[in-house]
């Protein structure tokens, strides 16, 4: 039994200093925006607005050796959506696409004009993050308020 943990301590040991060696750099990226219900739909953000929790995102990144990898993200109770991938450095992201999928509140699950989505390329350093501006959602109805 004692002679198994060697061993796999062993050939832990040895992974580590070939990976350590082989001098692959990883490298870390992350993107993350809001979501928003802009109220009173007058495409500005005001105090009658507040953030979507819940609401889903979706990221697509072409990495720099042509992989294509899809994310599925979901906001917190912060309206705050976030993916975070790390990776070998030479196949890091090299240039994405944010697109709002559904906003589960039921007051506000139209998607506000011009919150069809956000490409970028990606030239951030390891460790670094992208923020994509904030997708808007809208009430079916506008309250009387607002009016």
């Amino acid at each position: 039994m004692e002679a198994k943990v060697e061993n796999k301590l062993l050939m832990g040991f040895l992974l580590f200093t070939v990976l350590f060696l082989s001098g692959v750099r990883a490298w870390t990226g992350e993107i993350h925006g809001r979501v928003v219900c802009d109220v009173c739909g007058d495409s500005s953000i005001g105090p009658e607005d507040h953030i979507l929790e819940g609401a889903e995102v979706a990221v697509l990144c072409i990495t720099k050796s042509g992989e294509v990898l899809n994310y599925q993200a979901f906001t917190n109770a912060k309206g705050i959506y976030t993916v975070a991938e790390t990776m070998p450095e030479s196949d890091r992201w090299d240039a994405c696409l944010a697109r709002p999928i559904s906003s589960f509140h039921e007051h506000c699950s139209h998607l506000g004009g011009g919150s069809s989505g956000v490409k970028f390329s990606y030239t951030r350093p390891s460790g670094y993050s992208h923020t994509v501006r904030t997708f808007v959602y809208q009430p079916a109805s506008v309250p009387t308020y607002c009016i």
